[in-house]
């Protein structure tokens, strides 16, 4: 009787039809580095950061000079000139804090000016994996770029060059 349901079973086992998943690995960096449009928008995002953070040490050194004025004049004060001194170099300290948040705080101009520049390249880049994953039947596509749990992977899985030849960057 054993024998008889150990074998059923093994039978319906083997009709089942199995299900072998299909991965494959990109590593986004290399698509990246491998735009031109994403190297030219990094470039772009480089240079506003340089010019934004320029515009807020310029406020932070007024501020600094400020104070280092008021250091040396602090005694020849009034009590009324101090507090204007006081008050104007806080308020030019709370301008360049306000600046800084403004241009680079995680909803700021920079984060916005980049996902307007970098965003629609994401968005190809991901339609492209999508198209080839539909395509050859994946059901899971890693990125071997931001995984470091992935300790070997056959090059045949990596499909990076598939997706820039999707996206017309053929290596």
């Amino acid at each position: 009787m054993k024998k008889t349901i150990l074998i059923a079973l093994l039978t319906l086992g083997a009709m089942l039809p199995s299900a072998a998943q299909k991965f494959a690995l990109v590593d986004m960096e290399y698509i990246l580095k491998n735009i031109p449009a994403y190297e030219r928008a990094n470039e772009q995002l480089n240079q506003t950061s340089k010019k934004w953070q320029a515009e807020v040490e310029a406020l932070n050194q007024q501020a600094q000079t400020l104070y280092k004025n008021y250091q040396n004049e602090v005694v020849f004060l009034s009590a009324e000139q101090k507090k204007a001194r006081e008050e104007d170099i806080l308020k030019k300290e709370k301008e360049a804090s306000d600046l800084k948040k403004k241009y680079f705080a995680p909803e700021g101009e920079l984060y916005k000016k980049r996902e307007s520049l970098i965003g629609p390249i994401q968005d190809e880049i991901y339609n492209a994996v999508k198209a080839i994953a539909e395509q050859k039947g994946y059901q899971l596509v890693l990125d071997r770029a931001s995984d470091n749990g992935i300790v070997f992977a056959s090059p045949t899985a990596d499909i990076s060059n598939d997706v820039l030849a999707k996206l017309g960057y053929s290596k």
